[in-house]
């Protein structure tokens, strides 16, 4: 064989490897996540939760080998439509999961409806989309936006504040944040405040809280807003003298910059890391060793969203062709949640206990969060009976 022939021989068997390597992927998953500015932290730690359950399995879900595709939506609604169209139109997947931001979510709804795509959420939760707009294609496998709010505003009362500060960034998960918060909270709003998305800097409204005379704060800043802003409330000599609560604020994303600045901070989620459900203590180590850094709930709602998408091919036994099956099985659930276990509503949002937790310091030393109530039980989200 000479030169020429040789090379021609050695392009022919890698073309032919190619092939027989795409091949493989008998299931393609469009995975779509805020990975560049202000919010990469989340976005990241979203595709990280995710690659971990499918690493885990050895590159397969539900048996079926996997073609993981992943878009970086830069926190842009436009970005994410061009991303999910081309998931649909070039890619031809057979599902989308994801989705960090819930502006994104709005915007992708449509067009991922109007495909029929089956779609697996790891974070967003907007409240249309649990109402009026549901679609029953779509399965969160987080939360509805409200709720972690909820959980705060229920506490909230049971704590006995009389006067509480609201402030949130204007767009949809900020609306929905503090409509959830009023919606549990039996006390007077001192102030409802709509800062700026991605604003950095805080001091104009917390001047105007310090004036407001409330005797606690619920704060809702995702990303590197929550590390502003608990630095800035902090230099205001607010931390510590006015109970500060929050959501996605001071999250496994945000704790790594804030250390021990955000002790005594409180939160509310569906889970934290100190959880002590089988599955959620394996998931948490194994993340650890690999990425070296305490899971946020990011990665446990990503990491999550792949078992969900993992038990439902197991039941079809990998059809992702016959939909309604493929939904059916995913609606049941049918696996060991990092949760413990949940049920969805018909709006294919789940029905899930939410907790309290406390940034406090772990077995090891670390700044973490540490569950100190449920004040929330089997709560299901307050817009399933629009869904039609």
């Amino acid at each position: 064989m000479n030169t020429r022939q040789h090379a021609a021989a050695v392009a022919l068997a890698m073309a032919a490897g190619s092939f027989s390597g795409a091949s493989l992927a008998d299931v393609r998953i469009g995975f779509l996540a805020t990975l560049s500015g202000g919010g990469a932290a989340l976005g990241q730690d979203m595709v990280d939760g995710f690659n971990l359950a499918l690493e885990e399995r050895g590159g397969k879900l539900g048996g079926q080998n996997i073609q993981l595709l992943k878009e970086d939506d830069q926190m842009k609604p436009d970005v994410g439509v061009q991303a999910v169209q081309k998931f649909i139109e070039k890619e031809k997947v057979d599902l989308v999961a994801g989705v960090t931001f819930s502006n994104v979510m709005m915007a992708v709804a449509k067009p991922l409806a109007d495909a029929d795509i089956t779609f697996v959420g790891s974070n967003a939760g907007p409240a249309p989309l649990a109402g009026k707009l549901c679609s029953k294609a779509f399965f969160f496998a987080s939360w509805q936006n409200d709720n972690q709010a909820e959980v705060l505003g229920k506490y909230a009362t049971d704590k006995g504040y009389r006067k509480v500060y609201l402030m949130a960034p204007n767009y949809q998960s900020g609306r929905d944040q503090v409509v959830g918060f009023k919606r549990f909270y039996k006390g007077t709003v001192a102030g409802e405040v709509y800062t700026q998305l991605n604003q950095p800097d805080y001091s104009a409204e917390l001047a105007q809280l310090q004036a407001a005379g409330a005797d606690a704060v619920y704060a809702f800043f995702p990303g590197g807003m929550g590390v502003n802003f608990i630095k800035q409330f902090k230099q205001a000599g607010l931390l510590g003298r006015l109970p500060l609560l929050t959501a996605s604020t001071v999250d496994g994303t945000q704790l790594p910059a804030l250390k021990e600045m955000a002790l005594g901070t409180l939160a509310g989620s569906f889970w934290g890391p100190d959880s002590a459900n089988p599955a959620s203590k394996a998931f948490v180590a194994a993340f650890e060793k690999k990425y070296g850094r305490i899971p946020s709930q990011y990665a446990a709602q990503a990491y999550d969203s792949a078992l969900l998408i993992d038990s439902a091919l197991k039941k079809t036994g990998g059809r992702v062709a016959d939909k309604v099956a493929l939904r059916n099985a995913l609606r049941a659930a049918d696996y060991a949640s990092l949760r413990g276990a949940y049920r969805f509503g018909p709006n294919g949002f789940p029905i899930q206990d939410f907790h309290v937790f406390e940034v406090a310091r772990d077995a090891g030393g670390r700044v973490s969060l540490k569950q100190v109530g449920t004040p929330l039980k089997a709560h299901q989200d307050a817009y399933a009976g629009e869904c039609k």
